[in-house]
């Protein structure tokens, strides 16, 4: 739990309004010690809290419940989509905001699908992850233009099945279909009819340019 730092917020409220609470849920100490100067910026704004892991966020959110949560995907426990899922199944008093280096349409869609209301790129400028807190905390959405366009390059979507992606990841792995049978228990037949079902999906010609596009669009990873 050393990654999990409490933040006391007297003496930082403003007489006059209530700061938006954030969650700040990052593995890299250096990201959230510059997400936590640019945040602390704003009188309006107040971090309560930084987890490096899925569950510290867990947590965090749950004892504190922020109103924001900035939500990095990659983290070395709970996929930061998994976190979302669970505290939005739960309760409706946190948004998310996720803030990530990944930018394939799956992985945008399944933080949105899981809850998000917000997707930034860790590139962004600090005005703009400043309007994205204040328009999520005032109940709005806040998608950006480069997000929106990652999204609609994959439309009309055509999502994978559970099975499709394990048997994509296994193909990845540099396993052949005999391989990925035995080790997914079914037949072989079984894992073929899947890949030409990924083909088609993926629009690919072959294994090695489904699993490029896969790996492109964020469906696997290495």
């Amino acid at each position: 739990m050393d990654k999990l730092q409490w933040f006391d917020p007297a003496g930082t409220r403003k007489p006059d309004a209530k700061p938006v609470s954030v969650v700040i849920v990052d593995d890299h100490p250096v990201v959230r010690d510059g997400l936590c100067a640019m945040i602390s910026a704003e009188p309006d704004i107040q971090v309560v809290a930084e987890a490096g892991t899925g569950a510290e966020a867990l947590i965090a959110i749950r004892h504190l419940r922020p109103m924001i949560v900035l939500m990095d995907l990659l983290l070395p426990d709970i996929e930061g989509w998994e976190v979302i899922k669970q505290v939005c199944a739960d309760s409706s008093e946190t948004a998310f905001i996720v803030l990530t280096t990944l930018v394939g349409d799956e992985e945008i869609y399944r933080a949105l699908e899981a809850g998000a209301r917000g997707y930034l790129f860790k590139d962004m400028a600090r005005k703009q992850l400043v309007l994205a807190i204040r328009a999520v905390a005032n109940g709005k959405r806040y998608i950006p233009p480069e997000v929106g366009t990652r999204i609609a390059e994959s439309l009309p979507r055509t999502a994978l099945t559970t099975r499709e992606i394990e048997v994509l990841q296994g193909i990845a792995a540099g396993l052949r279909n005999k391989e990925i049978a035995h080790q997914l228990g079914v037949s072989e037949s079984t894992v073929n009819a899947h890949m030409k079902h990924i083909l088609e999906k993926l629009q690919a010609f072959d294994r090695t340019q489904a699993v490029t596009t896969a790996l492109r669009r964020g469906i696997i990873r290495l």
